[in-house]
């Protein structure tokens, strides 16, 4: 049975983060690109110069390292501007509290903050400091791509080092809805409209260019099907958000335009990571990994949640709002505010319903089956 993950992400897992705080100054000198006009015209079906397509949009593709409590992770960005506007997944970004960048996987490494998400669509606009004049990627035009079309997926696959990985393969489908899954968080989400390549994509490429025969970005990598618990396996099976789609939302928040579905800025956490109780346990669909139980000192599989539904916390950010009013991993939270919570995907529904400053009343049940119940002042996280 195919399942559809990731294709890639925070290790970090999700801090749980509410839109807040004012939307951001402008922090590049240009503005975001549009489709190109010039060049070549639609996109070949046959023959593809690889290794040249390569040379020319490795450079303005970087690697991040997203940070959290949980640990780290590997993702994949692409340069939009030469100030160092980069857009990639929101699910490479979601739950770090520290992201660095380095260009074509080498070189100098650049801290990032966030300019704004759009966790609904799995976009997610980036800002890189201290750098040069960066290369920026040909943005084209998704709306002219159709089944058969050749295209190359680039991105830090696997987290191998040095320079991006780079396949090749075809347009397989248009228009795909899926329903996305990440086993180390029990969190899912559903996308639609995406392309279907039978370009290789693998755990890292989240957030790297899809691109065309004639060297222009066309959508961005997305996520994996795998036949295997684990999801480790390549497969002839990826999917992309089209760019047309990606960059009307980061233009949305390059503007500072907030929405039901776009947050922008600063976001603001209560300082936790989460799992869903299946995956805390080790049951089906999360055996192999190696989250389940070893945050709370156990072998993986041993550990049973006291509450049936709810959020585990695997680890908890030190001195933040959580742990000055003792959530610790191994509790599970069950509400907020007297709104019930039956999932990690539940919990941030509700907390995306406040910002930076809201108080908020968070019910658990702890490690030993004791319920309790405090108010949480959200703050300001460093990044997302």
């Amino acid at each position: 049975m195919l399942a559809v993950l990731v294709a890639g992400g925070a290790g970090a897992g999700v801090t749980l983060a509410v839109t807040g705080g004012p939307a951001p100054a402008a922090t590049t000198s240009s503005p975001l690109p549009t489709a190109a006009t010039k060049g070549p015209g639609r996109p070949s079906t046959s023959g593809i110069n690889v290794g040249a397509i390569a040379g020319r949009v490795e450079p303005a593709t970087v690697d991040i390292t997203a940070s959290g409590p949980g640990g780290e992770d590997e993702g994949t960005g692409m340069i939009l501007t030469a100030s160092g506007t980069v857009l990639t997944n929101n699910h490479v970004v979601a739950g770090s509290t520290t992201l660095r960048a380095q260009v074509d996987g080498a070189g100098k490494s650049y801290t990032a903050t966030v300019l704004g998400t759009d966790p609904t669509d799995d976009v997610a606009l980036l800002q890189l400091h201290g750098g040069p004049s960066f290369k920026a990627v040909t943005v084209g035009d998704s709306d002219r791509i159709t089944v058969g079309d050749q295209v190359v997926a680039i991105g830090n696959a696997l987290a191998l080092p040095g320079q991006e990985t780079v396949t090749n393969g075809i347009i397989s489908a248009t228009k795909r809805s899926i329903s996305v899954s990440d086993p180390s968080t029990g969190l899912s989400e559903n996308l639609s409209g995406l392309f279907q390549t039978s370009a290789a994509i693998n755990p890292g490429n989240s957030g790297g260019p899809l691109v065309d025969s004639t060297g222009r970005v066309i959508g961005m990598n997305t996520a994996q099907a795998a036949s295997t618990g684990s999801g480790q396996g390549a497969t002839n099976v990826g999917f992309a958000i089209p760019i047309n789609k990606a960059m009307a939302i980061a233009r949305q928040i390059y503007a500072g335009k907030a929405s039901a579905t776009v947050e922008i800025g600063p976001h603001a956490i209560m300082g936790v990571e989460v799992t869903s109780v299946a995956c805390a346990e080790g049951q089906d669909g999360c055996t192999g990994l190696s989250v389940p139980s070893a945050p709370f000192g156990n072998p993986v599989g041993t550990y049973h949640a006291p509450a049936t539904q709810g959020a585990v916390v695997l680890s908890v950010v030190s001195g933040a709002p959580a742990e000055k009013v003792g959530l610790a991993a191994g509790d599970v939270i069950v509400s907020v505010d007297g709104h019930a919570v039956s999932s990690p995907t539940a919990l941030t529904a509700q907390l995306d319903r406040h910002k930076v400053g809201d108080r908020v009343t968070i019910s658990w049940v702890g490690a030993n089956g004791q319920h309790h119940s405090s108010s949480v002042k959200l703050i300001q996280g460093p990044n997302v």
